[in-house]
């Protein structure tokens, strides 16, 4: 690398024409340049520039070994400036998980606007409601949704995301809605992709067990059986929000509906500094609440949001 820095400095000099010259653009001083390239002609045995009071020259050989060596030069930057490149702008494979319909519904429309603005970075994308183990399959982020189980990965917050308990009007004309968790097991829940719903109770987390005539893992599916007064659904709020403003669904239990229920982005700690994962991060960040529905504050009428919790 000593040798190294004798040619840049020998080249930075015939550049400039001067020794304080080159000696500013290196960011070095001039006395230091000076002995740099006189280290290279004792290398190569021979002078390569020529001084007088008034101009600085080369000679013969300083011509040649110049000729050859700017291009070095030369692909040294192009080298180190295409790296910095790289380095700064996304590029290669973006892989990434997210549970089905939020993924097709949100993170996928970012997705592509995110490839729009950087044509070099290529993306693999997995949507599934099983939790995906990201290290093992090569996964640069998974989105999850709700509570966080504790685990390695760097988690990131992307936005609120509330669940709620929902039934249709048709549903209550025959059954009074629920005021409290116990009314629960008296009630057709529908049920989907898990057996139990979450619930905070004094700020303590509850999961009750439900059963219902009704069972599937899709959200889709979940959210036209409630429609059409299935039963009971709880469901996030993306599917319903749209339907609480319409007055098509009701929304019940709101006093002890759970509150950590945020999108998240996780990733592993190896990744961090990766500009694919942390420039897509950053805009999913800047974007996402855009794509999400409007929120409709609703409150079951029977049970306001401060309503005394058992």
């Amino acid at each position: 690398m000593q040798r190294w820095d004798r040619v840049e400095a020998f080249v930075e000099v015939v550049r400039a024409g001067a020794f304080n010259a080159a000696a500013e653009r290196l960011q070095v001083s001039s006395s230091h340049v000076s002995r740099l390239v006189g280290q290279l002609e004792q290398q190569l045995d021979t002078p390569l520039l020529y001084r007088t009071t008034r101009r600085l020259g080369l000679t013969e050989a300083g011509r040649v070994y110049y000729q050859h060596c700017r291009h070095l030069v030369e692909g040294l930057h192009e080298a180190e400036a295409a790296v910095k490149d790289l380095q700064e702008r996304p590029s290669g494979v973006l892989g990434l998980t997210c549970a089905t319909t939020f993924g097709e519904r949100f993170i996928a429309p970012l997705v592509h606007d995110f490839m729009a603005r950087h044509p070099r970075l290529e993306v693999r994308m997995h949507f599934t409601n099983r939790r995906v183990d990201i290290i093992d399959e090569g996964f640069d982020i998974a989105i999850r949704l709700g509570a966080l189980e504790d685990s390695s990965l760097i988690a990131r917050r992307l936005c609120e995301r509330r669940e709620y308990v929902v039934g249709s009007p048709a549903y209550f004309t025959r059954i009074a809605q629920p005021h409290s968790l116990s009314e629960l097991s008296r009630h057709r829940c529908l049920v989907g992709s898990r057996d139990h719903w979450r619930f905070d109770v004094d700020g303590v987390r509850r999961e009750v067990r439900v059963d219902g005539p009704w069972r599937g893992n899709s959200g889709p599916a979940l959210l036209d059986a409630a429609l059409k007064g299935l039963g009971l659904a709880q469901l996030p709020d993306y599917y319903v929000e749209e339907h609480l403003a319409r007055g098509e669904l009701i929304s019940v239990l709101d006093a002890y509906r759970h509150g950590d229920t945020a999108v998240w982005a996780v990733y592993p700690r190896h990744r961090q500094r990766s500009p694919k994962v942390r420039q897509f991060l950053d805009f999913l960040v800047e974007h996402i609440a855009d794509r999400l529905p409007p929120r409709h504050p609703r409150t079951t009428r029977g049970a306001p949001e401060d309503a005394p919790r058992s």
